[in-house]
């Protein structure tokens, strides 16, 4: 190894070594969230990313999908009543149905995850949401 070369790396990590521990420096900021009016504004009428992403799901055959299911209750927080609760029914029955794999009751908990979406569809399609946007 040419005698350079350790000078040059030891020059390399006293600059990333002082680099790093200035004072000058400011962590990165932290990209900012959505606040709940920027999404309710965004969910105009309520419910209706809630059926944009139930619908699709439903269509998509990926309701049983990690994140399926938390992205459409996440989603109908800004929904009105009868969106957010079915919300909450098919998340029910989803964590049923993740409790019970493997089981003799998981295709059971499944075809109830599917019940669950079917009824949520028929409330966003009652409301006029299903269609909308």
């Amino acid at each position: 190894m040419p005698r350079s070369l350790p000078v040059v790396l030891l020059l390399v990590l006293i600059a990333a070594v002082t680099t790093g521990c200035s004072d000058d420096t400011q962590p990165p900021a932290a990209a900012p969230t959505p606040s709940a009016s920027v999404a309710a504004q965004l969910d105009d009428p309520p419910g209706t990313l809630t059926c944009t992403k139930v619908v699709s799901a439903v269509r998509e055959g990926t309701l049983m999908t990690p994140g399926v299911v938390t992205d459409i209750v996440t989603a109908s927080t800004t929904a009105d009543a009868p969106v957010a609760d079915e919300a909450q029914r098919l998340s029910t029955a989803f964590t049923a149905a993740v409790a019970a794999h493997n089981t003799d009751n998981e295709p059971d908990a499944i075809a109830a995850v599917s019940a669950a979406a079917a009824a949520m569809v028929k409330v966003c399609g009652d409301s006029g949401l299903e269609t909308v946007g």
